[in-house]
C-alpha cells in the first residue's frame, strides 16, 4: 500500500524552476497524485514551512534516499530528531552481530544540513538490511510502482525517472556532478591497469606514413563534383579577388595597350592599372606641343596648367592635408625652388607662386640675366605679388635643409648653361642639403643630370628618362586626343579620374 511509504526519506527533483526538495514522507495520496514531505530541505536548505505537497506532474526524479524498517517509525519519525537532523542520515540500518538487524543513529548537528549521499555514493555505504526488511521492501516497491508507474514513471535502481514531460517543463541540463556521472567519467579515463600501458613509444612517423593526403583530397573532390555542394570550381581553382576600383560585373576585355606612338619607344611605362604608356622622342614631343600651340594650347595656358600640377603634386609630397591645415601654421613647409633662364624655369616659377598661394614658404632662385624671356617676366610679376622671397645668389640660399627641393635647372637646348659658375654653385648647395628633389620636365637620359632626383614629373607623354629621375610621374597638361591623332599617336587617356598618375618601368 501507498501508506507503507511514509517515513521514508525521498529527494524530489521538481526540474531547474523548482529545484530539488529532500524530505521525510508524510502522505501520499493516489487519487490527487500528490505526495508531501515534513521538515523539507529546498536544495540543501531547511524549509520555513513544516510540510511541502508536490503533484506527480511537477516532478522530474524521484529518489529513495532510505527505507524505514519494522517498528522504527517511532526512532526516524521524532520530531525533535528531526528539526535537528539532516534528512537521509537521521537513521539508518545495519546489521548486528546475531544477524538479526538493528538500529544504527548518527550524531545529530544543530548545524546547516549537510549535502545528501548521490546515488552512486549510496553503493559504497554499508547498507546490509536483514531478510524481514527485504521482504517489506519488496512489498513496499509493489505498491509504491503502481502508484508512481500510473503517471508514467520508469523505476531505475532506487530512483524514478519520468517518460513523460509537461508541455511547459525545461528538461534540466546534465551536469557532470549529477548522479555521480564525474565519477564514472574518472573511471572510464582513468580507471586502467597500469600494466596494461604499453612500453614503446608510439611511431609518428610510420603512422603518418599511412595517410595519403592526395587519395583522400581526391575523394573529397570527387564528392563534391557529384554531390555539387561546390559552386565555385574545385578546390584547386582560387577564387577571384577583385580590388576596391575594379568591377566585379564582366564587361569586354581590357585593352591595355591603348597609346601607339608611330616609332618604336626606347622605353616603355606603366600605370597603376596595367595600362602600358610608351615614351616618345624630344623630337616627337617637341612636335606635339607645337601643334597644341598652333590649335590654342599657348604656352601660358601650357605654363598654368604645369604650375597646377606640379604644385598639386608637391603638395601631396609635403605632407597634404595632415601637414597643411590651419590648425598647424607652426610647421609651415619651406620648398627651395631652383630656376633657369629658360621655358623649364618659367614653369617652376608658376609652380612657386600657387605653392605661395597654399601658405609654403617658397625661395626662388633665379640668376641675373640683362635680357628674360617674356615667359619668365609674366611668371616673375605674378610670383612678386605673393609672400614668395627672390634671390639671385648662392649664397641667399638656406643653410639647413629644407623640406623639399624643386629642380628646374635644366632645359633641352641651352646645355651651355652648365658651365656656368652660378649653375655648379647651385648644384653643390642641393647635393649638401639633404632635401628631397623634385624635376619638372627633366631631359633626356642622355644628357648627364647634375642633381639627381627623387620624383620626375613629365608632361603629356614621359621622355625615356634614366635612372637619375627617381620616380616617374605623369601630369596632364591638356593636349586633346585629335592633336595627338595629327602627330600620329594613337592615343586614349590613361589619366582617369586623375591629373597626375605615377608610372612604374616595365
Amino acid at each position: 500500500m501507498a501508506t507503507d511509504w511514509l517515513g521514508s526519506i525521498v529527494s524530489i527533483n521538481c526540474g531547474e524552476s523548482l529545484g530539488v526538495y529532500q524530505g521525510r514522507v508524510s502522505a501520499v495520496d493516489q487519487v490527487s497524485q500528490t505526495i508531501s514531505l515534513t521538515r523539507p530541505f529546498h536544495n540543501g536548505v531547511k524549509c520555513l514551512v513544516p510540510e511541502v505537497t508536490f503533484r506527480a506532474g511537477d516532478i522530474t526524479e524521484l529518489k529513495i534516499l532510505e527505507i524505514p524498517g519494522p517498528g522504527d517509525s517511532r526512532q526516524c519519525g521524532d520530531s525533535q530528531q528531526m528539526d535537528t537532523a539532516m534528512p537521509g542520515v537521521g537513521c539508518q540500518v545495519g546489521p548486528s552481530q546475531n544477524g538479526t538487524g538493528k538500529v544504527l543513529k548518527k550524531p545529530m548537528s544543530s548545524s546547516a544540513p549537510q549535502n545528501i549521499p548521490r546515488r552512486t555514493d549510496m553503493k559504497s555505504q554499508d547498507l546490509v538490511i536483514s531478510p524481514q526488511q527485504q521482504c517489506s521492501k519488496s512489498y513496499m516497491d509493489r505498491h509504491m510502482e503502481t502508484l508512481i508507474q500510473s503517471k508514467g514513471f520508469r523505476r531505475r535502481h532506487n530512483s524514478w525517472s519520468s517518460s513523460s514531460r509537461h508541455p511547459n517543463q525545461v528538461t534540466p541540463k546534465k551536469s557532470g556532478l549529477k548522479n555521480g556521472q564525474m565519477k564514472s567519467k574518472d573511471d572510464e579515463c582513468f580507471g586502467d591497469d597500469i600494466d596494461e600501458i604499453p612500453d614503446t613509444d608510439f611511431d609518428f612517423e610510420g603512422n603518418l606514413a599511412l595517410f595519403d593526403k592526395a587519395a583522400v583530397f581526391e575523394e573529397i573532390e570527387t564528392y563534391e563534383r557529384r554531390s555539387g555542394t561546390r559552386s565555385r570550381g574545385t578546390p584547386n581553382e582560387k577564387p577571384a579577388r577583385y580590388r576596391h576600383d575594379e568591377n566585379i560585373l564582366e564587361s569586354e576585355p581590357i585593352v591595355y595597350r591603348r597609346i601607339v606612338v608611330p616609332q618604336n619607344p626606347h622605353k616603355e611605362f606603366c600605370t597603376d592599372s596595367g595600362l602600358v604608356v610608351p615614351s616618345v622622342s624630344y623630337e616627337l614631343h617637341k612636335k606635339l606641343l607645337a601643334v597644341a600651340e598652333k590649335h590654342g594650347l599657348t604656352l601660358e595656358r601650357r605654363l598654368e596648367m604645369t604650375g597646377v600640377c606640379a604644385s598639386q603634386m608637391a603638395l601631396s609630397l609635403l605632407g597634404g592635408p595632415n601637414r597643411l591645415n590651419p590648425k598647424n601654421v607652426h610647421q609651415r613647409p619651406t620648398v627651395a625652388l631652383l630656376c633657369g633662364p629658360h621655358v623649364k624655369g618659367a614653369q617652376g616659377i608658376s609652380c612657386g607662386r600657387h605653392l605661395s598661394n597654399h601658405d609654403v614658404h617658397v625661395i626662388l632662385f633665379l640668376p641675373n640675366f640683362v635680357k628674360m624671356l617674356e615667359s619668365i617676366t609674366n611668371e616673375l610679376n605674378l610670383f612678386s605679388k605673393t609672400q614668395g622671397q627672390q634671390v639671385s645668389s648662392v649664397k641667399d640660399l638656406p643653410d639647413t635643409p629644407v623640406d623639399l627641393v624643386i629642380n628646374c635647372l635644366d632645359c633641352h637646348e641651352n646645355a651651355f648653361l652648365r658651365d656656368q659658375p652660378w649653375y655648379k654653385a647651385v648644384v653643390d648647395w642641393a647635393n649638401q642639403n639633404r632635401a628631397p628633389v623634385l624635376s619638372i620636365d627633366p631631359p633626356m637620359s642622355e644628357m648627364e643630370l647634375g642633381i639627381d632626383a627623387k620624383w620626375s614629373l613629365a608632361l603629356g607623354l614621359p621622355l625615356p628618362l634614366g635612372e637619375r629621375a627617381g620616380r616617374v610621374y605623369l601630369c596632364d597638361i591638356g593636349i586633346p586626343q585629335k592633336v595627338f591623332q595629327e602627330v600620329g599617336i594613337n592615343y586614349h587617356s590613361p589619366f582617369g579620374c586623375k591629373f597626375v598618375i605615377p608610372l612604374h618601368s616595365t
